[in-house]
């Protein structure tokens, strides 16, 4: 079996979450059969030759979830794709989140990067606990959907609007974990590391990065890494992660 595969995939569910972040399900069996949580999809969207990147939200029997930001003329074109729509998706790609449903595990999120931890949350269930963090309440987002998996779930705003005031790093700071999982912009990443460091635990960073092929053969996603005994190379975002233990990371 292949690690992924390209197909037309049947657009069944589309609607806007908050400005400019919508929420699509499509119908796609064979790629759904192969996707783990934290991988991520490259989406074809007509009138451009790269692929737009996107992270896989959540994976159903049948099914893949896509959460995704409007960020230019390529995802804004997807954007107004409508149900019955067709999309050419490219799935899985790259590695996923080492997931031991035996042990409490943390997952911090910030904005956009809140929606590739779900999946982990629906695998972890109870032994999950979602801190997430937004700018301001009216853009939150999954809230429910990652209560309804079970998890813990604890929200900060940047604002005070809404849950915690605050960084959403030191929310997370009161709780009690053995794994830490997080994706989100950098500086959060950075104190999301820091805490599992803290705490002696593992840490597991999804990194995001521009890129082109989605397979590691372009050399556009680099990122540099250690081997655990100094030696430093660069590795590959869309190949060797999304997803990188922290301690083999040179920086975030």
């Amino acid at each position: 079996m292949k690690p992924f595969d390209s197909r037309q995939c049947k657009l069944l569910a589309a609607r806007e979450l908050s400005p400019g972040i919508f929420d699509f399900t499509v119908s796609c069996p064979e790629l759904a059969a192969l996707a783990v949580p934290g991988q991520f999809a490259q989406i074809l969207v007509p009138g451009h030759t790269l692929r737009r990147p996107i992270s896989i939200c959540s994976i159903g029997r049948e099914t893949l979830r896509f959460v995704f930001q409007v960020r230019g003329e390529g995802t804004e074109k997807l954007s107004r794709y409508r149900p019955g729509d067709d999309i050419d998706i490219l799935a899985p790609l790259g590695k996923g989140f080492p997931i031991d449903p035996n042990k409490r595990t943390i997952l911090v999120g910030g904005g956009i990067g809140v929606p590739p931890l779900l999946g982990v949350a629906e695998a972890l269930g109870g032994n999950a606990v979602a801190v997430l963090g937004f700018r301001s309440r009216g853009l939150v987002i999954l809230e429910e959907d990652f209560k309804n998996t079970g998890a813990k779930v604890l929200i900060a705003t940047d604002d005070g609007s809404y849950g915690y005031h605050g960084l959403v790093t030191d929310l997370a700071a009161g709780e009690d974990f053995q794994v830490l999982m997080a994706c989100g912009p950098g500086p959060m990443l950075r104190g999301a590391g820091a805490l599992a460091g803290e705490r002696g635990v593992p840490g597991y960073l999804s990194l995001e990065q521009r890129m082109a092929c989605g397979v590691g053969a372009c050399l556009g996603c680099a990122v540099a890494l250690t081997d655990g005994e100094g030696r430093e190379y660069f590795g590959h975002v869309c190949k060797d992660g999304p997803v990188f233990p922290m301690d083999r990371l040179k920086e975030v």
